[in-house]
């Protein structure tokens, strides 16, 4: 990442990193993105596995960051590590969806895990340094859970949308229980035997994601694996992983808007002709670029801001881990709800407006602008904002909290 973006960063960020290590894996981040840059526009183009980038997320200790230093892990808060998965999906939101995930199982796993379970996996993530992915879907019930006669489960079905299930290590994953009508949640060995990841992830955007499919056939889980079990009481745990996921979306959206107006800014500063019926000589005396630049700075802004006010939310509220009650998970639902209907509205004007400021040259391949809309374009349509903005009018008119859900 250049000077110049980790300036622009900074000052959206409207604050100082809060303390040492802050800093030390936000410059982590940068140099990790910087890296990732220099072959992001070509490996967008090829789509696949980008197993080496992901070695490079291993090898620079970013995975440690949600594991909890008890565990041997960096124990980081949810707000730093949001700002770190923002920065890196500036240049390659595809690996920054990656490693987000990663820590959304992690989360999981402390959030829903027993003691026994969290030191297990925890301290395991920690020292074999291992890459989660995401099998976990509530929306696709084609796994069904098997009651086993000799104790636990046994899964069987094909699951969608399995972001960072190719090259893992570990899988979150769930299972349709019928005779209960509620999920099993598992974390198992990706190598377990009858287990098959497919390359199968054909979208137009987050093209290296490993987001494909994932078979199961008869894989046998163990009960100490489950961390939950068919028909379990809820509580208000259970969702509030709802939010984390949620938030990480925010930032890979902001990330990419992050990264498509710096690359707005550059082009104008450095490569834009001005119009001729501008009477400037510099493409960014334009008025009309101007306006462009500022309307787009200021949502923006705002977005970031009620980003990180959400992050600082998550946090709090994740700390207390079995005493988060009722009223904290919903005053969380509502400020990552705020978060996401800016951060959508703003990525996807963004990365649409960044032409009206490059122009007919800003459309040549080699500079690879598309990327940031195909990428926003595949990411805000996850689940409709249309009913974050219900749910976030329901909230102004009654302070009505959201339903929980796998999405709210």
């Amino acid at each position: 990442m250049s000077d110049s973006t980790a300036s622009l960063v900074d000052a959206m960020s409207g604050h100082e990193t809060p303390h040492d290590d802050a800093r030390h894996w936000l410059a982590v981040a940068d140099a990790v993105a910087s890296t990732l840059a220099t072959t992001a526009v070509a490996r967008d183009r090829e789509g696949g596995h980008a197993a080496s980038e992901r070695e490079l997320l291993r090898e620079h200790g970013l995975l440690q960051l949600s594991v909890p230093a008890w565990a041997g892990g960096v124990g980081a808060p949810w707000s730093l590590i949001y700002r770190v998965v923002r920065r890196i999906a500036q240049a390659d939101s595809a690996l920054a969806h990656l490693l987000a995930f990663h820590h959304l199982q992690v989360g999981s796993v402390i959030l829903y895990g027993s003691e026994a379970q969290r030191a297990k996996l925890l301290v395991g993530t920690a020292q074999k340094n291992w890459f989660w992915g995401n099998t976990l879907n509530p929306l696709d019930k084609r796994t069904r859970a098997l009651d086993r006669e000799r104790g636990g489960w046994v899964f069987t079905g094909d699951k969608g949308f399995c972001s960072g299930a190719l090259g893992s290590d570990y899988l979150l994953a769930s299972a349709w229980h019928e005779a209960s009508r509620s999920l099993v949640v598992a974390a198992i060995p990706t190598q377990r035997r009858g287990i098959t990841v497919h390359d199968d992830w054909d979208a137009m955007g987050q093209r290296q994601t490993d987001s494909g499919t994932v078979t199961f056939d008869s894989v046998v889980v163990e009960p100490e694996e489950v961390l939950i079990a068919p028909g379990a009481p809820g509580t208000p745990v259970v969702p509030f992983r709802t939010c984390l996921a949620q938030l990480v979306l925010v930032n890979l959206y902001l990330g990419i808007a992050e990264g498509a107006f710096e690359e707005a800014r550059r082009y104008t500063r450095d490569e834009a002709r001005p119009w001729l019926a501008s009477g400037v000589e510099r493409a960014g005396d334009d008025p009309f670029l101007q306006r462009h630049a500022g309307e787009l700075w200021v949502k923006l802004r705002g977005a970031q801001v009620l980003a990180d006010i959400a992050g600082d939310v998550v946090q709090r509220h994740f700390a207390q881990g079995s005493e988060i009650t009722t009223a904290a998970r919903g005053e969380t639902a509502i400020a990552v709800a705020e978060a996401k209907v800016a951060a959508h509205q703003a990525v996807l004007e963004i990365t649409n407006r960044l032409f009206d400021m490059t122009g007919a040259r800003g459309t040549q391949r080699r500079f690879g602008y598309d990327r940031f809309w195909r990428n926003a374009r595949t990411h805000t349509l996850h689940d409709p904002v249309d009913y974050k903005i219900r749910d976030l009018g329901r909230w102004a008119l009654y302070r009505q909290f959201p339903e929980p859900t796998a999405y709210s």
